[in-house]
């Protein structure tokens, strides 16, 4: 049976057999000594991005006590549900995203892992704990980011924008391709904060079937 442990665009927390390709936590341990997750879904405001392998640290999966361990299809997938690079095993990459929040908010220098965290746990969780979205100009997004759409005939689900079309999400990877559609507004599923750091050049590893669908 799969652990309940895989982060969705959506900022859910899913159990199913497709591992991902990088691991994170939510700054510490909220899960049961069956490895269940306790009804708050993080334990402190620092979310990161990390990846599989560091140094050979070899893990066993939510141990008693020790922080819960969460997997995500790619990065892009992780910064939409609100987590930032981590600064110990991707640090050129978190060097890159803090300079790069600090041009998209004109700051005179990058700001600290902590400030971020706090910037980014306003915009990412409401006052009911269920991930927060916003409605902004479909024209003035990046790729990368994550938005919510329904397409004529099928439910609201999670598409990324990459080259200039939306990709469907699944935790396998993504299936399907379709065109930006005609809309001057969409509901977007990755925090304004990282949306602006995309925007500003930051490019967000993806798993291969993005690639495979848009060549």
């Amino acid at each position: 049976m799969p652990l309940q442990n895989r982060v969705t665009p959506e900022g859910e927390i899913i159990a199913t057999p497709y591992r991902g390709l990088m691991l994170g936590n939510r700054g510490g341990c909220f899960h049961n000594a069956d490895k269940t997750l306790k009804p708050r879904r993080w334990a402190s405001k620092q979310w990161i991005a990390c990846v599989l392998s560091f140094k050979g640290r070899r893990r066993q999966l939510m141990q008693p006590n020790r922080y819960t361990e969460l997997f995500f299809l790619d990065e892009a997938t992780a910064l939409a549900a609100g987590h930032r690079p981590c600064f110990e095993c991707r640090r050129a990459e978190a060097r890159r995203f803090a300079a790069l929040w600090a041009k998209a908010q004109t700051m005179a220098a990058s700001p600290r892992a902590a400030e971020m965290d706090g910037a980014l746990h306003e915009e990412r969780v409401g006052p009911s704990r269920s991930k927060l979205a916003h409605v902004a100009p479909l024209a003035g997004l990046p790729d990368g980011v994550f938005v919510r759409y329904a397409h004529p005939g099928d439910p609201a689900r999670a598409y990324l924008i990459d080259a200039n079309v939306f990709l469907a999400w699944t935790p396998a990877g993504y299936e399907a391709v379709l065109p930006r559609p005609p809309l001057a507004h969409i509901e977007v599923l990755t925090p304004p904060s990282i949306v602006a750091v995309l925007s500003a050049g930051y490019r967000p590893m993806l798993h291969p079937s993005a690639a495979a669908l848009t060549g």
